[in-house]
């Protein structure tokens, strides 16, 4: 008798490559490849064509080096190598500040400073690039750079009166205390602009800034095992489950004053966000696992967590997860963007993996056929921004948009189904 996960693994297991190989990966590269300057192009419109924007931004770089630098060391072709060196080179080349240490926020295509502040949003995923490039590569020099970021954050940028990281910064690291503070939108522009900047109190601490440090020294420790990155990602992996977790309502809240009060104040900050929380709980999983810690600690915030997104946040129709909604309410903003799904199947995946309940797999099933009916773009490649209802909207490539979260969903899901 077929078993629940040899029926899943004989109906997705091969679409899932294929997606990756020609739909995601072949829809990036060689495209996005600049061959002129260095680093990634990753301005598309729906077509796949150039749509405007050569500017080059930390956060998306670094992704891009994480993520050829991933499939160079899981084996998916030599070419990968080559364009994680090329991307390597312009990340430390063009984006380190050789004065301050750390990465600017932006640069223009041929790699001149635009937006020279720093933000620990990026310091992440440079972090995070740093150190998935020396595992695939063992090069001392990405060594040297990510053991210096880390050092530099924890000089500049580590609050140790209260925990956490202090965010925003000027050129030379004197903390940002007013005006605006360069983030990724919680609600992307679906039109065929860039997703513009958030205005935010730059001294906030926010869930999503330091969910992604947490990621990146998952990395760092798995690559370095010191005695800091430690002591850091231990703090981090507390945070993520604990600090931030609304232990009475179920869910995590994202904006917080330095001293981690949660800020509910403003309306807008009263909401949850699915792909974040659902993201949050396979990357614990991984903090723990870096850590030699038993994610077994961490059974009941996972499946709390969980119950609050399906009740609230789960397409029970079409299969699928909403963007947000209000405190105890169903999900007000009902676009289904890219990162969401990618980063919600994996969750169910890894959640069956870790408790072995079948309604994880049921929800990583029917993700996956959503993602595969109305994402997946058969004609032009790669996965729309955001599905509203049956309806594509939004572009291919955008500031933060590229190759991350969808592909490195297709490895992690990949990864588990081999093993499972």
């Amino acid at each position: 008798m077929t078993t629940a996960i040899e029926q899943v693994k004989e109906d997705h297991l091969r679409d899932l490559k294929e997606v990756l190989t020609e739909n995601v990966l072949g829809f990036w590269f060689p495209r996005c490849i600049d061959d002129e300057h260095g680093g990634f192009i990753t301005s598309y419109d729906r077509h796949g064509e150039f749509a405007g924007n050569g500017n080059k931004q930390i956060v998306t770089q670094a992704r891009m080096v994480w993520l050829t630098a991933r499939l160079a060391r899981e084996g998916y072709g030599d070419e990968y190598r080559d364009i994680a060196d090329d991307g390597f080179d312009f990340l430390v080349g063009s984006m380190w500040d050789e004065d301050n240490g750390g990465f600017v926020w932006e640069v223009e295509r041929d790699g001149t400073t635009s937006k020279p502040n720093k933000h620990l949003y990026g310091q992440s995923f440079a972090l995070y690039a740093l150190s998935e490039y020396y595992r695939a590569t063992e090069d001392d020099q990405a060594a040297g750079y990510a053991h210096e970021l880390v050092e530099v954050m924890d000089e500049q940028a580590k609050d140790d009166e209260h925990g956490g990281y202090v965010e925003y910064f000027t050129p030379d690291w004197e903390p940002i205390t007013e005006g605006q503070t360069y983030l990724e939108n919680i609600e992307p522009d679906w039109s065929p602009k860039e997703s513009g900047e958030t205005v935010l109190d730059p001294t906030l601490k926010l869930t999503n800034t330091h969910l992604h440090l947490m990621e990146a020294f998952t990395t760092y420790q798995r690559a370095f095992d010191t005695d800091l990155g430690r002591q850091r990602l231990h703090e981090l992996l507390n945070i993520v489950t604990n600090t931030v977790y609304r232990k009475q309502r179920g869910f995590c809240t994202d904006k917080h004053a330095p001293d981690w009060t949660p800020k509910l104040d403003d309306e807008d900050f009263r909401i949850v966000s699915y792909g974040h929380d659902l993201e949050g709980v396979w990357l614990a999983m991984e903090a723990a696992d870096a850590l030699d810690i038993s994610s077994d600690l961490f059974t009941d915030l996972f499946e709390t967590l969980w119950e609050y997104s399906l009740e609230h946040g789960y397409d029970e129709e079409r299969g699928g997860f909403y963007f947000y909604g209000g405190f105890d309410e169903p999900a007000s903003f009902r676009i289904k963007a890219w990162w969401v799904q990618a980063e919600c199947m994996t969750s169910a995946l890894r959640t069956y993996e870790h408790t072995g309940d079948e309604q994880y797999l049921d929800v990583f099933a029917e993700t996956w056929e959503f993602i595969r009916e109305y994402h997946v773009d058969e004609k032009y490649g790669e996965w729309h921004s955001g599905v509203d209802g049956t309806e594509p909207v939004g572009r291919k490539g955008a500031v933060y948009k590229a190759a991350y979260h969808n592909g490195r969903a297709l490895l992690e899901c990949i990864a588990a189904l081999e093993r499972l």
